[in-house]
């Protein structure tokens, strides 16, 4: 396991891990549930390493923007500066946030019989994103609320994706990871485990 972890930090192909990602999702929605693997390995590895070691080498949007940003890389402006040092990232969290509380009580509303699900993506929470997906295999007997999570889900994927993807070809490759939700929360905890050892 060790020897895997090894092979895949900073493999120039982690990139097509994203993609398979998005294609799944027209294969059957359902498969959308896999990136909650992305959102908990970080901070799995956060705690084990106290580093950003998921971000620093095992992320595969990081490399798919890495990846865009090269063709145009010459041409390329720098980060501002508010992104880096300001309230952007603050701004994502925030949006970040506010989205898994609506996923979250949306999804216990389908559950508890109170709405139906939502079986279509949206960008940036309310935009709805005018066509169907295609499902190549059906899944029978689903529960709705794990067919409108999954929705929602893969929206949520959709849009950071999106919005990581401009950013890469506007400015910097990586311009996203200085406000990605995911980087700010691990810079939280590190600074907080910092002030803990300085306190002792």
């Amino acid at each position: 396991m060790k020897n895997f972890f090894k092979n895949l930090k900073n493999n120039k192909y982690l990139f097509i891990i994203t993609l398979v990602y998005f294609i799944l999702g027209f294969v059957n929605i359902h498969f959308a549930l896999l990136g909650l693997i992305c959102m908990l390995l970080p901070f799995v590895l956060l705690i084990k390493t106290k580093k950003k070691t998921y971000c620093q080498g095992y992320c595969p949007r990081s490399n798919l923007y890495t990846k865009a940003g090269k063709i145009t890389l010459k041409n390329s402006r720098k980060t501002p500066m508010f992104f880096i040092k300001g309230k952007m990232k603050w701004i994502m969290l925030s949006y970040f946030g506010i989205n898994l509380f609506f996923i979250v009580m949306s999804t216990i509303r389908v559950a508890s019989d109170f709405m139906v699900p939502l079986e279509q993506l949206r960008f940036l929470v309310v935009f709805k994103i005018p066509f169907s997906m295609v499902q190549l295999i059906e899944f029978n007997n689903v529960l709705p609320w794990i067919t409108h999570l999954s929705y929602r889900f893969y929206s949520m994927m959709l849009t950071t994706t999106t919005i990581g993807l401009i950013l890469a070809l506007i400015y910097k490759p990586r311009t996203w990871c200085t406000i990605c939700p995911i980087s700010t929360i691990s810079e939280v905890y590190l600074n907080s485990t910092k002030n803990t050892k300085v306190v002792n």
